[in-house]
Formats: structure tokens, C-alpha cells, sequence
């Protein structure tokens, strides 16, 4: 069976305008549960809707079990987290060596969509926050993505550590790791894979851990402390996040039960039924109920916890806490770390355009069109990217928020001073748009700036909640 990818794999991909000089740089992180993709995402698009005033890196970085084994001999033996330190070289080289490009070295932005908007957040607290901006000013994460986080010894690493062994044709236990490394690049892609199979439905087998390090703490314990690298952040997520990474055949209160314990395996059962209490939705799901996108205002009683575009009922519960507590909460959790400091000073997004799952941001971030997003649209969101990666403010002009075919282009617009993240006034950009696009429909856009702590019937607090939970979940 072949696998995708290649693990010759640790090239940097530059694109830079014609004649750079001292521009600023972004180095993008791909996504892919740490177990898939690849550095080959096209940056123009971004870079040329910004008057080409930056360059753009995409970088790859080993994946699976070449990048994340861990246990104790592999510690011993080497290092754990080989693929976060693939990119934290990466990062280096673009600080010692951009400026051959025509790049500014001081005005490095790192960024990242699911597990690159995750390997953002391990390196704005990598080394407990000590590295300051040695490797990077700024940084933007896309639904940073918080899987388990383990020591590189405890028992989940350790026990998967010796199932690929075993799948490799290795032993099952004790020091198997000379035995490792006689096999081929293909039977260890092929025992990596087979790991992630055996796996919980929704993730992949190998994952960053503590190091001791440079991933020192949980996040959502390092966040809490605000002991964070860099100067400024923009971090957001899509509005649904979670089906993609559900089983779809939870209709009961029961099957959730069942799922919860398997994705949340150290949870106990009054932890669990505290999870649920935190989510109130008693109803069952309805193939037949309606479904669609919440405006995050709680209208008519329909919030996510309890309504979406693909479920409702206990199926859109389950999607709503997986949702937040893997993707949307992390991204509070960064945006609040990076806030109420003169120093530094973070901005917070929601995605919402329909259907607005997991991945949907990065259309609108690269392209290429596929007509799903209208052009003043585009135009506003992209604009906001580029002006953080300039200036480390993403606000733009009443033109690009309102559109410039809307029927007041000009009109004040709160996005012209896009609001800072703050705990005590938390405020959340939500990038929409008046509809869908289709035949004879004109479509324009709706971004506004909502409250994020009651936002969707209080995620602040939800977010809180799982921030609690942290230490027993690890995340």
C-alpha cells in the first residue's frame, strides 16, 4: 500500500515580489493533524492582494511518527517533538537568511491553520514564553488546534510507541528502538499510519507532548500565566469546527456519553455529566429539524450548543464541545495571553460564512476562488491579514469592511479600528456574509464586532470551564 507524502521533506518554499526589499515576512505553518500535508500551499494570491508589501515562507516539517514519537528511549536516545523543532529551525533560517530575499528579519510573522495554528500557539509558549521575539514578532493562528498533551514518558505516548514498534515488526516492549531504525522509510509510514488507524475516530496517532524543553506546560495552563513569545496575535476559528472530527451516529444523550469517554478518556464520570451541564441541550437529534447557521446572538433560544448546519440535537451538542474545547477555546485562551499589556496585544476572530467547518478560513485566505465567497468579501479579509503581518494591526477601511458594492461603502465601520482582545471587554470580529452566492443573488458582506464572552450563549464561560479541565483532560 502507498502512503501520501514524502519523507524527504525539510524544504522552505519563498515567494517574494520582484525587487523586495526589507518587507516584511509570514511563515506559514500547514495543518493536517501532525500526521498529514505538506509546505506546498501557494501564498501570491495573499501577497499579491497586499500590493505585494510581503514575503511569504511555507515551510514542511516531518510528520506522523517521524515527526512525534515519543517515550522515555526515544528521549534517551534523541529528542521528542522532532517536527515542532523542525519548524522552530525553520523559523531560524528565515531570521538569519530572509533578508537575501529581500526580507526584514526583524518583522518575522509566523502563521498557521489547524495543527499549524496549534504549532503557533506551542511556539508562542515554547521555552515557558522566554524566547521573547528571537524567532518571530507576531503570529496568527487559525483554530489552533489542542489535541492531548502528555509528558513524552506517560503512558498514551509510551503505549503508542510500542504498537508501532509492533507494527514495524519490532517488539512490543522494552528498548526496540535499534530494531526501528533498520527498517525502511516505507514500513514506518506504513506502521504510523496503522497506529492512527487503531485510534479514536477524528484524530491521528502522533501529536506533540511535553518535553520539558521546549514545550514546558500544558497551554491551557501557560496561557493563564500569559507567559508568551512575540509582541502581537491574530487568532480566530470557523464557526463549526467540529463535525468533520464527530462520529455522526450520536442521537441520545447515552451515545454521547459513550463517545465523551472515549475522546475525553481521563475524564471521570462526574467530570463528564459536568461537561454535558456546561452544554444544556436535552433534545434528541432530529434528521428531520431544521438545521442551520447561528448568528452567535442566541436569537429565538438557537445557539451552537444546540443548532448547526449539518446537526442538531445531541449530535450538534457533541460537535459543539469538541468544537471549542479543541479549537475555539484554545484560540480565547491565546488571545487573552497576549492581552492587558502595554507590550503586547492580540485581536480575535470568528469565520461564520456558510458552511463554515473546519478548513473553511483558508479559501478565503489563499484561494483560489471556487465561488463561494464574494469579492468584497475576500477583499476585507485578506486585507485584514496583511495589514497584521505589515503593521500588527489588522483593522482596515470603512471601504473593505462595508464593501466597496455595498450601498454605504463609506459608512463608519467598527473593523476600521479593529477592537483588541481584552478579559474584561472581550470583543470578536465575525466575518459573514448577507447569503450564499448563487444565481441572480447579490451578495455582500456582513461583519460586525459582537461580544465574545456571551457570544453563541456564553462560550467565554464554556471556555473557562474547559480551561479548568485542562490538567485532567491534558490540554
Amino acid at each position: 500500500m502507498a502512503f501520501p507524502g514524502d519523507e524527504d521533506c525539510l524544504f522552505l518554499n519563498v515567494a517574494a515580489p520582484a525587487g523586495a526589499t526589507k518587507l516584511p515576512v509570514v511563515v506559514w505553518i500547514h495543518g493536517g493533524g501532525y500526521g498529514f500535508g505538506d509546505g506546498a500551499q501557494d501564498l501570491t494570491e495573499l501577497i499579491n492582494d497586499n500590493g505585494k508589501r510581503f514575503i511569504g515562507v511555507a515551510m514542511n516539517y516531518r510528520l506522523g511518527a517521524f515527526g512525534f514519537l515519543a517515550s522515555q528511549e526515544v528521549k534517551n536516545s534523541g529528542v521528542v517533538n522532532a517536527g515542532i523543532l523542525d519548524q522552530a529551525l525553520a523559523i531560524a533560517w528565515v531570521k538569519s537568511f530572509i533578508c537575501q530575499f529581500g526580507g526584514d528579519p526583524s518583522k518575522v510573522t509566523i502563521a498557521g491553520q489547524s495543527a499549524g495554528g496549534g504549532s503557533v500557539m506551542y511556539h508562542d509558549i515554547a521555552v515557558n514564553g522566554g524566547l521573547g521575539s528571537l524567532l518571530f514578532e507576531k503570529s496568527i493562528a487559525q483554530s489552533p488546534y489542542l489535541p492531548y498533551q502528555p509528558n513524552f514518558n506517560a503512558a498514551l505516548p509510551t503505549s503508542r510507541y510500542y504498537a508501532f514498534s509492533a507494527a514495524a515488526g519490532c517488539p512490543s516492549s522494552g528498548s526496540v528502538l535499534s530494531c526501528l531504525r533498520g527498517k525502511s522509510s516505507a514500513d514506518l509510514q506504513a506502521a504510523s499510519f496503522a497506529v492512527t488507524l487503531s485510534g479514536v475516530y477524528g484524530t491521528w496517532g502522533f501529536f506533540p507532548v511535553t518535553d520539558g524543553v521546549y514545550i514546558k506546560n500544558l497551554p491551557s495552563q501557560q496561557l493563564t500565566a500569559k507567559n508568551v513569545n512575540g509582541k502581537k496575535l491574530l487568532v480566530g476559528f470557523n464557526a463549526n469546527e467540529g463535525p468533520l472530527f464527530v462520529p455522526g451516529n450520536i442521537t441520545t444523550q447515552a451515545d454521547l456519553l459513550v463517545w465523551l469517554a472515549q475522546q475525553f478518556p481521563n475524564l471521570t464520570p462526574t467530570q463528564l455529566n459536568l461537561v454535558l451541564a456546561a452544554n444544556p441541550n436535552s433534545a434528541l437529534t432530529n434528521p428531520a429539524a431544521p438545521m442551520f447557521e447561528t448568528n452567535g446572538l442566541n436569537t429565538g433560544g438557537f445557539n451552537a450548543v444546540n443548532t448547526g448546519p449539518t446537526a442538531n440535537g445531541q449530535q450538534q451538542r457533541g460537535n459543539n464541545i469538541y468544537a471549542e474545547a479543541v479549537f475555539a477555546c484554545p484560540a480565547y485562551w491565546l488571545a487573552e495571553a497576549y492581552s492587558g499589556s502595554s507590550t503586547k496585544s492580540s485581536y480575535l476572530y470568528q469565520f461564520s460564512v456558510p458552511v463554515a467547518m473546519h478548513g473553511a478560513d483558508i479559501e478565503a485566505t489563499f484561494g483560489p476562488d471556487v465561488g463561494r465567497l464574494p469579492g468584497d468579501f475576500t477583499t476585507a479579509w485578506r486585507k485584514a491579514w496583511g495589514n497584521f503581518i505589515v503593521s500588527g494591526n489588522p483593522s482596515i477601511t470603512n471601504v473593505e469592511a462595508n464593501g466597496a458594492g455595498s450601498a454605504a461603502p463609506t459608512a463608519p465601520h467598527p473593523l476600521s479600528a479593529w477592537p483588541t482582545f481584552d478579559a474584561n471587554n472581550a470583543k470578536l470580529a465575525n466575518f459573514n456574509t448577507t447569503g450564499v452566492p448563487a444565481v441572480g443573488v447579490t451578495v455582500g458582506n456582513a461583519i460586525t464586532v459582537a461580544n465574545a464572552n456571551s457570544w453563541e450563549a456564553y462560550r467565554g464561560d464554556r471556555c473557562y470551564f474547559y480551561r479548568n479541565l485542562g490538567p485532567a483532560i491534558p490540554a
